[in-house]
C-alpha cells in the first residue's frame, strides 16, 4: 500500500494511493498517519479493505508529509562511505545516532525555509522508515520485521549550527521546515529489497548525489538492532538511515549551500520523489 495525507495544510485526509494510480479517501478508517495508527496490527486491518468501495478524492489538492508526527525522529550519520570521507570523518564504529525535532516536519512540495542569516543550509536524500511495533533489544535477524514502511526523506542541515555552535548535531538538524517525508508511506510488504534502491538528489536539474542503500557502512538490519539496545523504540517512530556522497559542503575546492530560488528534489527508488523550492 502506498498511503498519504491529502489536502491543505492542517486540514489533511488520510487517504490511498490504488492501483491506478487514483487517491482514495482513507479517513473514515484511520483518522491520521502517526503513532499507533502506523502500527502493522492496524495497517494489515487496512489491507483487507476493498479499495474500491473508498470515495476518490479531487484531483489538484495538496499532498502533505506522509506522517502527521512522530514520538522520536531518529537520524544515522556517516552511514555511506564515500560521504564520510567529502566530510572529512572517521568512519563511526557503530551506527552514529542523532536526534531531529519533529516540529520540523513538512510535506514534500512544501516550501524549504532557510533560517534567516543561514548561508549553510545542506541537501541530504536519504531512506527512511517507521517502526510498526514496540521494539527492545532485538536481534538483527528480526529487525526488518518491525518495520511498517518506508519513505524519502531529506535531511535538510545547517552546517553551521551542526558543526560550529556547540553541543549536538540536533540544532543543526530541527529548523522549521527541516524534514520533509514523503510523499507516500509504502508499506514494507511493497519493499522487496530495502537495501537495493537507488537515491538521488538534484538542485535545480542538476544531479548532486546519485548512489544506492546498498553502500550503507551499517545496514536497516544493523541500525534497528543496535538502536533497540539502548531504548524502546516507539510504534510511529522515525528512522532516517543516512545520506550518500554529493552533499554541498562535500564539494571540493568551494562548497555550494542551498540559496533562495533553489528547486530541490530528491527521490527514492519505488518510494516517490520530492520537489520544492528554497525561500
Amino acid at each position: 500500500m502506498k498511503l498519504l495525507r491529502y489536502g491543505p495544510l492542517g486540514q489533511e485526509k488520510t487517504c490511498i494511493l490504488d492501483i491506478e494510480g487514483k487517491i482514495r479517501d482513507l479517513s473514515a478508517y484511520i483518522k491520521d498517519l502517526s503513532g499507533d495508527s502506523v502500527s502493522l496490527e492496524n495497517l494489515n486491518k487496512i489491507k483487507a479493505l476493498n479499495l474500491e468501495k473508498l470515495p476518490i478524492c479531487p484531483d489538484g489538492d495538496r499532498i502533505g508529509s506522509c506522517l502527521a508526527d512522530a514520538p522520536n525522529f531518529f537520524c544515522i550519520g556517516l552511514n555511506y562511505a564515500k560521504h564520510a570521507a567529502e566530510t572529512g570523518s572517521k568512519l563511526p564504529d557503530e551506527p552514529l545516532v542523532f536526534n531531529k525535532a519533529t516540529s520540523a516536519i513538512i510535506g514534500p512540495f512544501d516550501n524549504l525555509k532557510i533560517p534567516k542569516g543561514s548561508v549553510h543550509t545542506d541537501w541530504e536524500v536519504e531512506l527512511g522508515l517507521v517502526i510498526g511495533k514496540p521494539c527492545y533489544q532485538v536481534s538483527q535477524d528480526d529487525a526488518l520485521s518491525y518495520v511498517s514502511g518506508y519513505f524519502t526523506a531529506n535531511d535538510v542541515s545547517e552546517r553551521t549550527y551542526q558543526k560550529h555552535r556547540s553541543g549536538q548535531w540536533v540544532k543543526g538538524k530541527s529548523s522549521p521546515t527541516f524534514a520533509p517525508i514523503g510523499p507516500y508511506l509504502v508499506t514494507a510488504d511493497e519493499v522487496d529489497d530495502p537495501q537495493n534502491l537507488s537515491l538521488k538528489t538534484t538542485i535545480n536539474g542538476k544531479v548532486m548525489q546519485s548512489s544506492n542503500t546498498d553502500d550503507m557502512i551499517f545496514n536497516l538490519k544493523k541500525i534497528i538492532s543496535t538502536l533497540s539496545e539502548y531504548m524502546v523504540l516507539r510504534t510511529g517512530d522515525i528512522i532516517v538511515t543516512g545520506t550518500p556522497e554529493g552533499v554541498g559542503a562535500g564539494i571540493k575546492p568551494n562548497p555550494r549551500f542551498l540559496r533562495i530560488g533553489d528547486t530541490i528534489e530528491v527521490e527514492v527508488e519505488s518510494l516517490g520523489a520530492q520537489s520544492m523550492k528554497a525561500v
